[in-house]
């Protein structure tokens, strides 16, 4: 296990605590930070392969367009992977032949491009990163001190997002603990609306859960200890999470399409069910995901009216703790349009750009909480700033085998594990092989 994954979980706290020191300035964020150089000397072409899909591969286009406002004659081709990046980009690197850059959000996997030798390191965008992001944002994207990968979007995955008809016709107010989270979603159901929207063909959203859950019921320090295996996945703290998880997903007359429906629904539909502009009915009352759900709704609902949000509850009196997950990009191949890319990347303008249009959060410092579209992603970014308490995505900082691959590892036994909600010993043993040989 590297030195990077040892720190990564501290050092984003720091980071965050950085953010929220800029977060109330002025909107004159956009002006510092800037790419540097002389934009027009540089030319040529970028092949950038990422994660980002539907709607957030148009918001990651208007940051392109941004950038080609000072870089005019650099052309920059993205193309999608979806949660097939870590396949498409092990291949590619088998094959001799990479992308110029690419977006991973499994710091696990970065590692392992980086100690298979594919990776470039961007020492040259340190000093931009560091003025805007400081010294905790700038190490998260560090392998043993040196520099390989810049976060540019972190999200906050504690957050249940709801209908706000739906709640009202129930009489429930966001709950605060797990207790009042199942009753009120009891009383949803009687009241006509199954209470959650589950994108189960996509198996990270399960995990996302299952983190939440543990962090709060077994702590940060056993979160730490299972991120890096130096506990079983047949820890009682797991048999105990995986327990407590079982009562959102055992329910299955609660979840809109029951197990066989939530297993055929990929994220952007479990977020159409919920996100619903006045006058429709929702299919469910709550998506449980990160902070980048208004952004992948395609509804044409409106925030404060027609949705908001709400922590992940407390479990057992635990205390405020914040799950992150990050996109961090990586350089493949060097090259002056490559590392004017990345520089921008690192600049304030950049965020701004995706920020702007909802769906994006950052541990830019130097981008004003002005900048976010609506009041929810607002108090949504300043929670991701000001969390005292944060973990970095457990699956994310897995071997990609184990925590990060459709199909197989995590995603494919949370999968199993929705279908089978009783088999909670069954499950801890498949995840415990899968992990134990992952780590070999």
């Amino acid at each position: 296990m590297s030195l990077r994954h040892r720190t990564l979980a501290c050092v984003l706290a720091a980071g965050a605590v950085s953010l929220a020191a800029g977060c109330g300035g002025s909107s004159g964020g956009s002006s510092s930070g800037g790419a540097g150089g002389s934009t027009s000397s540089v030319s040529g072409s970028v092949s950038f392969v990422g994660i980002w899909s539907g709607p957030e591969q148009k918001s990651f286009q208007t940051v392109i367009d941004a950038f080609n406002k000072q870089y005019p004659k650099v052309h920059v081709k993205y193309t999608s992977a979806g949660n097939n990046i870590t396949t498409v980009l092990s291949t590619a690197v088998q094959g001799g032949n990479p992308p110029d850059l690419a977006d991973i959000a499994q710091p696990g996997f970065v590692t392992q491009l980086q100690q298979k030798g594919a990776l470039k390191p961007i020492e040259f965008a340190r000093s931009a990163i560091q003025q805007n992001f400081g010294t905790g944002g700038t190490q998260l994207g560090e392998i043993n001190g040196k520099l390989y990968g810049l976060l540019f979007k972190a999200s906050n995955k504690s957050t249940v997002w709801y209908n706000v008809a739906a709640f009202k016709n129930a009489g429930v107010t966001p709950p605060t603990t797990w207790p009042d989270f199942l009753n009120d979603a009891k009383t949803l159901k009687a009241s006509g609306t199954p209470a959650y929207s589950i994108g189960g063909s996509e198996g990270w959203t399960l995990t996302d859960l299952f983190e939440n859950i543990y962090l709060r019921q077994a702590g940060p320090d056993k979160y730490d200890q299972l991120s890096k295996h130096e506990i079983k996945w047949t820890d009682p703290s797991v048999i105990a999470a995986l327990k407590t998880m079982a009562q959102v997903i055992g329910d299955t007359s609660n979840i809109y399409g029951g197990t066989s429906g939530a297993l055929q629904t990929d994220f952007a539909t479990s977020v159409n069910n919920v996100l619903v502009p006045s006058g429709k009915t929702a299919k469910a009352a709550m998506v449980i995901e990160g902070d980048f759900v208004p952004g992948t709704a395609t509804t044409g609902a409106k925030p404060v009216t027609d949705y908001n949000v709400f922590a992940f509850p407390s479990i057992d009196n635990s205390p405020p703790v914040t799950e992150v997950s990050g996109d961090e990009i990586v350089m493949f191949k060097d090259s002056p349009a490559s590392e004017a890319f990345i520089k921008f990347l690192a600049t304030p303008q950049a965020a701004e750009a995706w920020a702007s249009r909802g769906g994006f959060g950052t541990l830019n410092k130097k981008v004003p909480l002005s900048t976010y579209s609506d009041p929810i992603s607002r108090k949504v970014a300043q929670t991701l700033a000001t969390s005292k308490v944060s973990r970095f995505d457990l699956s994310d900082l897995q071997p990609a085998a184990f925590g990060a691959t459709v199909g197989q590892g995590e995603f494919k036994i949370f999968q199993d594990f929705l279908k089978n909600p009783s088999n909670v010993n069954g499950i801890a043993q498949e995840l415990e092989s899968s992990a134990a040989a992952a780590y070999k």
